[in-house]
C-alpha cells in the first residue's frame, strides 16, 4: 500500500509538473506572437538593414494595404521606399508611419509608369545592407527574413536572390488592429503554418508567376546588379527581370540563386491587374531587351531549400550524394520554380510606334487650361532634347510634347517615355552637325514648327513652343497666360540695351506662347503662308507678318499690331526671359546664379553657331540635366 502510495504521489507531482510546463509553454504562446509569426523575432542588433522599393503606375495609385503591412511586420529593421510622382500623400506616411518614404525623384514617362533604370540608381541613395525590389501588391511572409539572413551571414560574395510569387485573387485574411496578426474575417487569429499551407496549395495550382512578379534582392547596395548599363526600361512592363538575371549570371559579379522554394509570398489581384503584352510599353521593353540582349543561353540558377530547419543551396554542379541526402527535401518543397526565358540577341529588332497621334496625344498631355509646351527635334538634337525634357520634369511641368523631324528621333523618344509624334511632312536628310542658324536645313526645319502649333492651335489647343535650346530656370507658363486672348507673347531677340526690343526682326520664333483663339489662328495662317513662299528661315515670317515689314505696326517698344486680325504681339521682357546675347550672360563665370539674381524664367542657348559649340557652352555652365551614358535625369 505504501509503494502503491508512494507511486501515486510520484505520478501526481509528475502530472503537476506536466501540467505546469504546459500552462508555461501556452502562456508563452499568448504573450509572444513571434512563435505565431516568426517576423517579430528578429534581433535588431544583429539584423540587417533591409529597404523594399517598390513604385505605383499613376494611373493605380492605389496599393494593397495589406503587402505594405507585411513588409513592415517583417523586422523593425524594414524600411520601404515608394516612387511615386506624388510625394505630397500624407495619408500614406499617417498610415504606415516613418518607415515608408515617398520619393518623386526618379523619371516616369507620360503616362506614369517609372523606369527601372531611374529606380535602381536611386537605391543607391538609401543607406542599407539589403535592397529588394517588388511589386507593390506582393505580400511577403517571414520566412522571407530567413532567407536573406541565410544569404547575409552565409554567402561570402556578393549575392542576388531572385524569387517568384504565386497569384491569387484575393487574399483571404486580414491583418488585425494591433498590426501584429493575421486574422481570419470570423476573427480567428491565423497561424504562420496555415498561411504557408495555402500558399503551397496555390502553387500547386499554379503554372508559373510571370515576371512582373519577380521578388529581387541583393546586399552591397552600392555595388551594381551586374556590367554595363542598364538600358530605360519601363518597370513592371516583362522582360526587364529576366533581362537583369541574365545579365548578372553572365556578368558573374554576384551569385545569383532561386530562393523560390524558401520563401512564402503571394501576388495579390494579378489577373484583375494583367496588362495587354502587345501594349506598346511591353512592345518597347521587348525591344531594348534585344537590342541591349543579354546572352541567349538559358541558366539553370542554383536553389535555395530549406530541410529540417536548415537551408540547403542546391546547384546543378552537386554531387549525386548530395542530392541523394536531400531527396526528401526536394520532394517536399513547393513545386513551384521560377521560370527565365532568356532574351536572345540575335533577334530581328522591329520598328517601334506608339498607338498615339497628335490629335490623340493632346487630351492625354494637355494641362487643365489646354495648353501643351511643344518642342521640335531631330537626331543631331536629342541629347539636348533629354535635357530640356529634364528640366521641364524637375519643374513639374508635365504637359510638354515632341514633334520628331525624323523616325531615328521618334524611336528613341518612344524608348525614352516621351509623348512624342512624328510629322511626315518634315524634311528629309537633316544633316547632323551642319543644320545651325542660316542653313539651308535650318530654313527647312524651322517651318515645320509654325505648321505644327497652327494645327495645333485649330484641335483647340495652346502653344507654348520652345526650342530644346532654351534652358528653363522656372516655370513661364502662369506669367504667359496672364496676358490673356488675342495677345501672342514672344522672346526678343534684340541683345543691344540701347534699343527698342520689337525692332525689325527681332522676334525670336524659338520661345513664344499662342492661344487658340480666332485672331491668333487667323494670324498664324499668314505666318505659315508667308514662310512657305520665304527663302528664309520662319522667323523673318513671324515679324514681317505680324508687325509689318520694317516694323509699321510697331506699338511703343516692345508691341506691334497684326491690323487685319487685330493680334497684339508682345515682346517679353529679356531680364525675365533673357536670348543669347542679351547682357553677356554666358559669358559670366555662374551663368545660374546670374540668372537667378535676374529672377530668369528662361535662358536661351542661342546666337551661337553649331550645334557641338551649343551643347558645349551649356554642359560648361552647368545648365545640363541629362546623363546620356546612363540615359536618365540627372
Amino acid at each position: 500500500m505504501k509503494l502503491k502510495g508512494l507511486g501515486a504521489g510520484l505520478i501526481s507531482v509528475w502530472l503537476s509538473g506536466f501540467l505546469l510546463i504546459a500552462l508555461s509553454f501556452y502562456g508563452t504562446l499568448l504573450l509572444s506572437p513571434s512563435l505565431h509569426n516568426p517576423s517579430f523575432s528578429s534581433d535588431s542588433s544583429v539584423s540587417p538593414r533591409i529597404t523594399i522599393f517598390t513604385a505605383l503606375h499613376d494611373s493605380s495609385s492605389s496599393f494593397d494595404s495589406q503587402a505594405i503591412h507585411s513588409w513592415l511586420a517583417l523586422s523593425s529593421q524594414v524600411k520601404i521606399v515608394l516612387f511615386t510622382q506624388h510625394n505630397n500623400n500624407s495619408s500614406l506616411t499617417d498610415t504606415f508611419g516613418s518607415r515608408l518614404l515617398l520619393d518623386s525623384t526618379v523619371d516616369f514617362t507620360f503616362l506614369g509608369t517609372p523606369f527601372l533604370h531611374s529606380m535602381l540608381a536611386r537605391t543607391e541613395a538609401y543607406a542599407s545592407d539589403i535592397a529588394v525590389l517588388i511589386d507593390p501588391h506582393t505580400l511577403l511572409l517571414p520566412d522571407f527574413i530567413s532567407a536573406l539572413n541565410y544569404a547575409d551571414h552565409e554567402l561570402d560574395r556578393d549575392w542576388l536572390l531572385v524569387s517568384s510569387s504565386v497569384n491569387i485573387p484575393r487574399f483571404p485574411f486580414h491583418w488585425d488592429q494591433t498590426g501584429r496578426f493575421w486574422r481570419q474575417y470570423n476573427g480567428k487569429r491565423v497561424r504562420f503554418g496555415e498561411l504557408q499551407k495555402m500558399i503551397s496549395l496555390r502553387s500547386l495550382q499554379s503554372n508559373s508567376s510571370e515576371g512582373s512578379n519577380m521578388i529581387m534582392a541583393w546586399n552591397n547596395v552600392d555595388s551594381p546588379l551586374h556590367c554595363g548599363v542598364l538600358p530605360p526600361f519601363l518597370y513592371q512592363r516583362g522582360t526587364h527581370n529576366q533581362w537583369i538575371v541574365n545579365e548578372a549570371l553572365s556578368c558573374k559579379r554576384r551569385f545569383v540563386f532561386d530562393a523560390t522554394s524558401t520563401i512564402s509570398s503571394v501576388s495579390i489581384g494579378n489577373a484583375e491587374r494583367k496588362y495587354d503584352t502587345r501594349s506598346w510599353e511591353y512592345i518597347g521593353n521587348s525591344h531594348l531587351g534585344k537590342l541591349y540582349g543579354s546572352l541567349s543561353k538559358s541558366y539553370a540558377l542554383p536553389k535555395l531549400l530549406k530541410c529540417n530547419k536548415r537551408y540547403i543551396l542546391v546547384t546543378a554542379s552537386d554531387g549525386f550524394r548530395t542530392r541523394e541526402k536531400i531527396s526528401a527535401c526536394i520532394s517536399r518543397s513547393k513545386s513551384r520554380s521560377l521560370k527565365l526565358e532568356p532574351v536572345k540577341k540575335d533577334q530581328a529588332v522591329s520598328p517601334l510606334k506608339l498607338p498615339y497621334d497628335l490629335e490623340s496625344l493632346l487630351p492625354l498631355v494637355a494641362d487643365k487650361n489646354r495648353t501643351v509646351v511643344l518642342s521640335v527635334a531631330g537626331f543631331s538634337y536629342k541629347d539636348m532634347l533629354m535635357s530640356w525634357v529634364c528640366r521641364t520634369r524637375r519643374l513639374a511641368v508635365p504637359n510638354f510634347l515632341v514633334c520628331a523631324l525624323d523616325d531615328e528621333t521618334y524611336q528613341f523618344a518612344i524608348l525614352q517615355g516621351l509623348p512624342v509624334f512624328f510629322d511626315p511632312y518634315a524634311p528629309k536628310n537633316i544633316s547632323f552637325n551642319d543644320c545651325h542658324f542660316g542653313s539651308k536645313c535650318f530654313q527647312r526645319v524651322t517651318k515645320v514648327k509654325s505648321r505644327t502649333v497652327l494645327r495645333i492651335l485649330k484641335m483647340g489647343y495652346n502653344v507654348l513652343l520652345s526650342d530644346v535650346d532654351v534652358y528653363w530656370f522656372r516655370n513661364p507658363l502662369p506669367l504667359l497666360h496672364s496676358f490673356g486672348p488675342s495677345v501672342l507673347v514672344a522672346q526678343s531677340d534684340e541683345y543691344n540695351t540701347t534699343v527698342p526690343i520689337n525692332r525689325p526682326r527681332r522676334l525670336n520664333s524659338g520661345f513664344y506662347f499662342a492661344r487658340s483663339d480666332e485672331p491668333t489662328i487667323a494670324a498664324m495662317e499668314k505666318v505659315v503662308k508667308h514662310a512657305a513662299t520665304s527663302g528664309l528661315s520662319e522667323q523673318p515670317s513671324f515679324y514681317d507678318t505680324l508687325c509689318g515689314e520694317g516694323g509699321v505696326h510697331r506699338l511703343g517698344d516692345d508691341r506691334c499690331v497684326e491690323p487685319e486680325t487685330n493680334l497684339s504681339v508682345h515682346f517679353l521682357d529679356r531680364d525675365l526671359f533673357p536670348n543669347g546675347a542679351y547682357g553677356d550672360i554666358w559669358l559670366k563665370e555662374d551663368v545660374r546664379g546670374e540668372c537667378e539674381k535676374k529672377h530668369c524664367y528662361v535662358l536661351h542657348n542661342n546666337w551661337i553657331s553649331g550645334r557641338l559649340k551649343k551643347l558645349e557652352r551649356q554642359m560648361m555652365k552647368g545648365l545640363w540635366d541629362y546623363d546620356a551614358s546612363m540615359r536618365m535625369c540627372v
